[in-house]
């Protein structure tokens, strides 16, 4: 599962996933794609991976 922050709002699942089958290998690319506002952080600025 791939999660994305979007900077350009016309940016698309299809895009996204094509460009991964275009740039990584078959196994590495995501089967789904999730739009997020943002991504939860500790106060230090780090990505909490867990939620």
């Amino acid at each position: 599962k791939l999660f994305v922050v979007r900077k350009d709002s016309t940016l698309t699942e299809a895009q996204l996933k094509a460009y991964c089958h275009e740039q990584l290998t078959g196994y590495k690319c995501p089967k789904y794609v999730e739009f997020r506002n943002d991504l939860p952080k500790t106060n230090v600025g780090k990505i909490l991976r867990r939620e």
